[in-house]
């Protein structure tokens, strides 16, 4: 037999083998594949069989709200109340029920609460499903792969709550975008999503490519080219999937221009997303006159330095500390010195991690000697941080690429001097130029804070009114009103499907 022979029944003897073990391993794929489609389509009857059978008792369509944290007060529950209250007084023969993983709480104490905190109260009661999984979506529990641990973690809280309960239509309002595949293809829901700021972005490549250490970049990491390497292609990787997992939503919400350049970047859905800004009561700080301040009383009054933002840490209430001290240094040297200003950080609390933020930051204070001049004002009610925004003096927001900045339009509109972060909303939608002049300051650093409020300060009484009132004039854009009109214009679509 000649070598060309042999090397032919040798191709001939492997083609047969692999033959052998890939039509096995092709037919196993395909018994599975099949397996796994019925177990799907079983599962979507299931929980359908569910649906109707809450059809048949109570008669009316049901819209739910995915908001995992909806008793914090924060501005995306001022954006969850509101678009409930909107809908009810639109739509009376829906019901609407909205999925929370608070527990010891009751459905009266989540609305006293938002009543409260927003001076909100619904026309009608609505539904409310208790997860109790809602620990899977914690960041503490992920120390590592953070983002990846949160989404798999709303993965299996989503399925929670569509097993307890299966809406017509869902609507995630928190980000889990995660959920959204899990309601569309299991529950048969039509699904729409409120983005308030993509869980990964193009910004936060970009620290990662050039290594700068921030809250969600560790040192080590950001000292090691092989570490950072290995973090692009972890964080390029997830954003294909979070993009997937958006662009099953059949209308998209987003809060802010820089939100919707990020989204349209990694949904890839421009016909389906439009910008919703979200409701400010502005119209309750508008409501109270704006009050001059007298010449004379310049040199005597203690200015209030205000911030309003829930103690998470991308808030960065470090830089607002540190700023501040760097301030009260330089006006040492003035007439009244350290007496002349304090410092007020009013926010709320989500769970134990947030109260150990507030715990370090208070020890922060004493570690640079300004202590005595911060005060921690926690969970307060509404009427408590009116009254704290329209005595204050400066607005203070130090939020890197910050989606919005509710806290910073109530600032504005309560009459303060705005001085928030030179990046995302505020510098994009919110503090911008009105009717020809400034309506508030940008900073980015300790330096150029500290530099700023000392400028602020330092301008007459007459100098800082005009400002104020043209603040006031330009965030009549993000009332309460305006919020309801384009939430419902966007949601219409997907309201008009519902079987009535």
């Amino acid at each position: 037999m000649s070598g060309h022979d042999h090397l032919s029944l040798c191709l001939c003897d492997l083609i047969r083998l692999l033959w052998s073990l890939l039509l096995p391993c092709f037919c196993l794929c395909l018994v599975l594949t099949g397996l796994l489609f019925l177990l799907i389509m079983g599962v979507r009857a299931w929980l359908q069989s569910n649906r109707k059978a809450w059809r048949a008792r109570d008669g009316r369509p049901a819209v739910a709200f995915f908001h995992p944290y909806c008793n914090a007060g924060g501005g995306g529950e001022r954006v969850l109340w509101c678009a409930i209250r909107a809908l009810q007084n639109r739509y009376q023969d829906v019901d609407f029920v909205v999925y929370t993983g608070d527990q010891g709480v009751t459905a009266e104490q989540i609305m006293n609460g938002a009543c409260r905190r927003f001076n909100i109260r619904l026309p009608r009661p609505v539904h409310f499903v208790f997860l109790k999984h809602r620990l899977l979506v914690e960041a503490s529990l992920y120390p590592h792969f953070t983002l990846l641990g949160q989404s798999i973690g709303s993965l299996f809280l989503g399925w929670e709550a569509l097993t307890a309960f299966t809406p017509d239509l869902y609507i995630d309002s928190m980000g889990y975008a995660f959920t959204l595949p899990v309601f569309r293809y299991l529950g048969g829901c039509r699904v729409g999503s409120y983005v308030h700021y993509p869980t990964i972005s193009t910004d936060m490549l970009s620290v990662v490519r050039e290594r700068n250490p921030r809250f969600n970049n560790a040192d080590y990491i950001t000292n090691n080219p092989v570490l950072s390497a290995l973090k692009v292609v972890y964080y390029c990787a997830f954003a294909l999937l979070y993009g997937l997992a958006g662009s099953c939503s059949d209308v998209v919400m987003v809060n802010s221009t820089w939100t919707l350049g990020h989204i349209l970047a990694l949904w890839r859905a421009p016909n389906r997303t439009s910008v919703v800004y979200p409701p400010c009561d502005v119209q309750a700080f508008l409501d109270i006159p704006l009050e001059d301040e007298e010449e004379q009383d310049v040199g005597k009054k203690c200015h209030s330095v205000v911030s309003v933002a829930q103690f998470r840490p991308e808030k960065d209430h470090q830089l607002q500390i540190r700023a501040f001290q760097k301030l009260l240094n330089k006006k040492e040297a003035e007439p009244g010195g350290r007496e002349s200003v304090k410092l007020v950080l009013i926010g709320g609390c989500r769970n134990q991690e947030d109260e150990d933020r507030v715990l370090m930051l208070r020890g922060l204070c004493q570690e640079l000697g300004v202590g005595d001049k911060v005060e921690f004002k926690l969970n307060i009610p509404y009427e408590e941080l009116k009254k704290e925004l329209v005595e204050a003096t400066i607005g203070l927001h130090t939020m890197w690429n910050e989606h919005f900045g509710i806290g910073v339009v109530e600032c504005m509109a309560a009459g303060t001097v705005i001085l928030a972060h030179k990046s995302g909303g505020p510098k994009l939608d919110i503090v911008v130029p009105h009717d020809g002049g400034p309506t508030g300051f940008l900073a980015d650093d300790a330096d150029s804070y500290a530099e700023a409020m000392e400028r602020i300060l330092s301008l007459t009484p007459s100098a800082r009114l005009d400002i104020r009132r043209r603040a006031r004039q330009s965030v009549t854009r993000f009332s309460d009103h305006e919020f309801e009109a384009s939430f419902l214009a966007a949601v219409e679509p997907l309201m008009g499907t519902l079987e009535r």
